[in-house]
């Protein structure tokens, strides 16, 4: 699984109580003007906005299917948040 913190559109919304942040830490959004929370370029990646501002480079990384389904174990338990990933829809 490929989780890309970039890609995601409640980025900074959902931070605080997703897996991730527990993991890396938050990342920081704080200081984005009004209306781009949820704009940023996963690493190695183009960022999404080309009249904006640059963008934050947002946390991506790959998790094994083993670790992920473990990840899953240890949220639905309360001991963990869920990943709060919410991809962004891409224009056809």
């Amino acid at each position: 699984m490929i989780i890309d913190c970039g890609t995601c559109a409640v980025a900074g919304l959902a931070c605080g109580d997703c897996v991730v942040s527990v993991l890396l830490g938050a990342p920081q959004l704080l200081d984005l003007p009004a209306g781009m929370a949820g704009v940023g370029a996963g690493v190695g990646a183009p960022s999404m906005a080309t009249d904006m501002p640059e963008s934050p480079v947002l946390p991506r990384m790959h998790v094994e299917d083993e670790h992920a389904a473990a990840l899953e174990v240890l949220a639905g338990s309360g001991l963990v948040p869920p990943l709060r990933l919410v991809p962004r829809s891409r224009a056809s």
